[in-house]
């Protein structure tokens, strides 16, 4: 007889376990089906093994400019190995923590690859090929393959590289960024398809290591769903970096050779270049993971290659919900888990508000680092909005100087009329810290009025923030 459940999650990423612990928490019967790592792509090759390279990028940064803080150091040089290994720790460390949570909730662990045959079905086979190799071996105490049933069944199976056809990845000289999170030794040159979040990453940690880079987007900014005078900024920084970065630019072919690559590209104005490289990383975004589910067969509406929902995560299919990745942009970690606890609050009979795109931050934890939240300025008033724009320089805060960090940047867009925060951007040292700060005051409906009322530490980089709020209404201090 089949073991029934009141939900079944498939897949482990952070949506995917986040939704199991909330359905135990309101007391369902749940388990989770995983074919190859808990914690999915974030914790093993995403988010956090990415995190642990660009710390140690940034510390060996910091060691090359130590005179520059009156500080003399010896001999220093970057050990790629050594940096993979403590990446690759930092992510075991992790994947083994969400396993102790599975347990500590008491939620079943299936492993294998999920079908859902039927609504309330779920078969559960024997894993045929992992994507990557497992972080870990299968942990002990999980359920066989077999076929379970549920009231409901949560999709959370995230995404994987799009791969554009001729720049088929190989694994050694066209890299996803499964191969860039572990080199086997430091490349000299590399070319970087891409400007978005992971392609950016990728070139800064190489960037930071010696690596010479190239980042080549197809837009004719870098970083495309920032706010573009931001991006613009993070540009310059990039590019006394030293990181070459041609936008409005096409890569046509990519041909391989005994040393490398050559990267055909071709910018909109300009002639034709071809690039030489040892490696090019492939960083032109993700597809969800729709296949083998057995979708298809059920009639679950999907829309470019992900699971079409509402708010709620609800499909068209009754019993079958779809969050994460798989259910479409944003693809970020932090909407996928909360889209998760929504998801399973709303399958529980609770009344609970759906997820609001606006108002989900993005980071990208580059040098310098850019986050943001809610509307660009283009967007503002794109959408007719009558705004109030300010901004406010890292130069004129005295923890951004003290710190050796004044090249940054926060921008603020308010309602005109309102007062209504819309956006919020920022560049600079710590700024994926800071931007949650607007992100509270957005989702309590905060005005201009009560942000500069708001106290802000001294001194903190924080201070950047109301400086910004004081500048769009004529009231800044500090410049």
């Amino acid at each position: 007889m089949a073991e029934t459940y009141d939900l079944i999650v498939i897949g482990s990423g952070p949506g995917g376990y986040i939704a199991a612990i909330r359905a135990a928490q309101l007391g369902l019967k749940t388990a989770i089906v995983e074919r190859e790592h808990m914690g999915g792509i974030c914790l093993n090759w995403g988010c956090i093994p990415t995190k642990a390279l660009l710390r140690s990028a940034e510390v060996y940064s910091h060691m090359v400019h130590a005179a520059d803080y009156g500080l003399k150091a010896g001999d220093y040089s970057a050990d790629v190995e050594a940096v993979v290994k403590r990446s690759r720790g930092v992510t075991q460390q992790m994947s083994n923590g969400v396993g102790f949570l599975m347990k500590k909730n008491k939620v079943d662990v299936i492993w294998g690859e999920a079908e859902i045959t039927k609504v309330g079905e779920v078969k559960v086979s024997e894993t045929k090929k992992p994507v990557v190799e497992p972080q870990n071996p299968k942990p002990k105490g999980v359920l066989p393959a077999g076929t379970y049933k549920a009231k409901n069944i949560i999709v959370a199976t995230g995404a994987r590289p799009r791969v554009l056809p001729g720049i088929e990845p190989d694994g050694e000289k066209i890299w996803t960024y499964f191969e860039a999170m572990k080199p086997s030794s430091l490349p000299k040159s590399m070319v970087v398809m891409g400007s978005g979040a992971i392609g950016i990453e990728f070139a800064s940690f190489y960037r930071a290591l010696g690596t010479e880079v190239t980042v080549v987007e197809l837009l004719p900014q870098i970083m495309p769903v920032e706010d573009a005078e931001i991006a613009a900024q993070a540009r310059k920084r990039f590019e006394k970096r030293g990181i070459r970065i041609l936008t409005d630019t096409k890569v046509s072919k990519v041909e391989k050779t005994k040393s490398g690559v050559v990267a055909h590209v071709e910018p909109a104005k300009g002639k034709p270049e071809k690039i030489e490289a040892e490696v090019l990383i492939s960083a032109v975004g993700v597809q969800g993971n729709i296949e083998g589910l057995g979708l298809e067969k059920l009639g679950v509406k999907t829309d470019r290659g992900c699971v079409s929902v509402d708010g709620h995560g609800r499909t068209n299919v009754d019993g079958i919900f779809a969050i994460g990745d798989v259910a479409g942009p944003p693809m970020l970690a932090h909407k996928a888990e909360h889209e998760g606890v929504v998801c399973v609050e709303t399958i529980a009979g609770r009344k609970v508000h759906g997820l609001d795109k606006s108002k989900i931050p993005g980071c990208t934890y580059c040098e310098p680092q850019v986050a943001s939240v809610g509307l660009t300025e283009a967007k503002a008033k794109e959408a007719g909005r009558d705004i109030k724009v300010g901004r406010f320089p890292f130069i004129g805060n005295g923890k951004a100087v003290a710190l050796g960090e004044p090249d940054g940047l926060v921008k603020t867009i308010f309602d005109a009329k309102t007062g209504e925060l819309l956006g919020a951007h920022m560049v600079g040292a710590e700024v994926t810290e800071l931007i949650q700060g607007f992100v509270v005051a957005m989702n309590l409906e905060t005005t201009e009025e009560e942000l500069m009322h708001t106290i802000f530490p001294h001194p903190t980089l924080s201070e950047s923030m109301k400086e910004s709020v004081l500048d769009a209404y004529g009231r800044a201090l500090n410049i």
